[in-house]
């Protein structure tokens, strides 16, 4: 007994010593967290506010985390709003995704966009799975696909591993296609056998010399894999028109400095253009120099802004002739999504989808081009709603990259550019990554295209038609300021031809 009563007065005398110890190692470090405040001149809150401003630190950097669960409101937080996201969420876990009592949307609000329901819509045996679209019919293969949802452009090194496989195995299931992003082609995109759709960004990773320009022998190898069904030049991306792709030097491993032909470790900086293009003539130019080297179709992706691009590119098509066509074109919003840009460009620069995408079909359309060049709409449609949009203002495809990153599992953390993502994401963090299970997440990504097709097809049956594609922009109505609603056929009437094709 007198044993037991010694151990136990031994262990209350250690863990005495032990408090002290450490209540005194605190006070230390509170003194010299003190004295390193009061007399840096960096900061001046922690030079007026010693100590207690670092708590301001903390709790800002952790309210990324927390304000999204515990002080916005479903509909207020930006760029997507919980009542967004927990609709993808409940997609790509393929779960009930119906509520119940009400919605809690405001229609009131100038911009808001809703549907003319019919009072006769389409009976299940009407209806029809998307007719296929052919891309690039002057080229020597052809792409056609009846796919309407597909995965938008997001490179290797502003996603880990993990990511780019979970969505290239994604997309395979869902028979959907998956843009590379422009940090060129890694195994890992190959690995699920998806339909690949190859960018070719300014700085031309994966396909460039080291001096700059087309190698075209590796043009040529990234087109003879079969499942690379198209190439698209990247003029622009909607979070930065008129700069090119960032990527922080902690993000360029070894291994993706040598998919994309740079130094590990340093930060790669894209040019805010291709050099060889300053005119629609030089842009034709390299369109039909890559269709012809590889053989597949070839379009390009734009934020729309000066309003002469278009036309003036659809008058030298005419000039020289149909098969000079880019055989897509990918319009992207100025609300668009990035892994690391400037706030000046995210918030002021470039045109929104709700303006350009209309203004660009309805410019194809007079030049008698519309058939002829596919259009590709991007930039913010994770919702079954924004896609329908999209199709009642003319697309033929609608593209998504922070929708598919929702499916992954992202949180919204905002932590894109620091190689700190906490669900491995956009991170090559190892330890961040091993949360990552490409297997149960690459099913989620196949899940949620499913569920977009099925929902947007729920919204064209209750229209009246059979499938999405002939959604029509009567079919959509836009709130005004004045909070009368009027049918987008009224804001954006759809033009006659006025030019033919030579």
């Amino acid at each position: 007994m007198s044993q037991i009563s010694s151990t136990v007065l031994a262990l209350l005398e250690f863990l005495s010593y032990a408090f002290i110890f450490v209540l005194g190692a605190g006070v230390l470090w509170l003194v010299v967290i003190y004295i390193r405040d009061k007399t840096q001149t960096d900061s001046t809150l922690r030079r007026n506010y010693p100590v207690v401003a670092r708590f301001r630190y903390f709790f800002e950097h952790m309210g990324e985390f927390f304000r999204q669960y515990f002080f916005a409101l479903d509909r207020e937080e930006m760029p997507f709003n919980r009542a967004e996201r927990s609709w993808v969420y409940r997609a790509a876990k393929n779960v009930d995704s119906t509520i119940a009592f009400g919605s809690t949307r405001d229609l009131r609000p100038a911009g808001t966009v809703y549907f003319a329901n019919c009072p006769f819509p389409a009976l299940a045996q009407d209806t029809t799975p998307p007719v296929a679209v052919t891309i690039g019919p002057y080229a020597r293969h052809p792409y056609t696909t009846d796919s309407i949802f597909n995965i938008s452009g997001m490179s290797f090194g502003a996603i880990s591993v993990p990511a780019v496989r979970a969505l290239s195995h994604g997309a395979r299931k869902a028979g959907i296609w998956l843009n590379t992003g422009e940090g060129g082609l890694s195994p890992y995109h190959l690995e699920g056998g998806a339909d690949i759709v190859f960018q070719i960004g300014t700085g031309k990773f994966g396909v460039r010399k080291p001096e700059g320009g087309f190698d075209e022998d590796k043009l040529r190898a990234v087109a003879a894999h079969d499942t690379v069904r198209m190439f698209e030049l990247k003029l622009s991306q909607g979070a930065k028109p008129g700069k090119g792709g960032i990527l922080p030097g902690a993000k360029v491993t070894p291994e993706i400095a040598a998919i994309r032909g740079l130094i590990p470790g340093e930060d790669a900086i894209s040019p805010n253009r291709h050099p060889e293009v300053s005119t629609v003539s030089d842009l034709l130019d390299m369109i039909a120099y890559i269709r012809e080297v590889t053989g597949k179709p070839v379009g390009f992706k734009a934020v729309l802004g000066a309003y002469g691009f278009i036309e003036g590119l659809c008058q030298e098509v005419l000039s020289r002739g149909p098969e000079s066509a880019p055989d897509f074109i990918t319009i992207d919003s100025a609300d668009g999504g990035t892994g690391a840009a400037p706030m000046s460009l995210i918030d002021n620069m470039g045109m929104p989808l709700r303006e350009s995408l209309p203004l660009t079909v309805d410019i194809l359309t007079r030049y008698g081009l519309r058939d002829r060049i596919k259009v590709c709409a991007s930039g913010k449609l994770i919702n079954p709603s924004e896609a329908a949009w999209a199709f009642c203002a003319g697309a033929d495809f609608v593209n998504s990259a922070r929708g598919f990153m929702f499916a992954l599992g992202c949180i919204q953390a905002l932590q894109c550019n620091r190689n700190t993502c906490p669900t491995g994401i956009t991170t090559h963090d190892p330890k961040l990554q091993f949360g990552l299970d490409p297997a149960s997440k690459s099913e989620r990504v196949a899940y949620y295209a499913k569920n977009m097709k099925k929902e947007v097809g729920i919204i064209a049956h209750s229209c009246g038609v059979a499938e999405p594609r002939l959604l029509q922009r009567y079919h959509a109505r836009i709130v005004l300021d004045n909070g009368r609603s009027v049918s987008m056929d009224e804001l954006f009437p759809v033009p006659a031809q006025q030019h033919a094709t030579q």
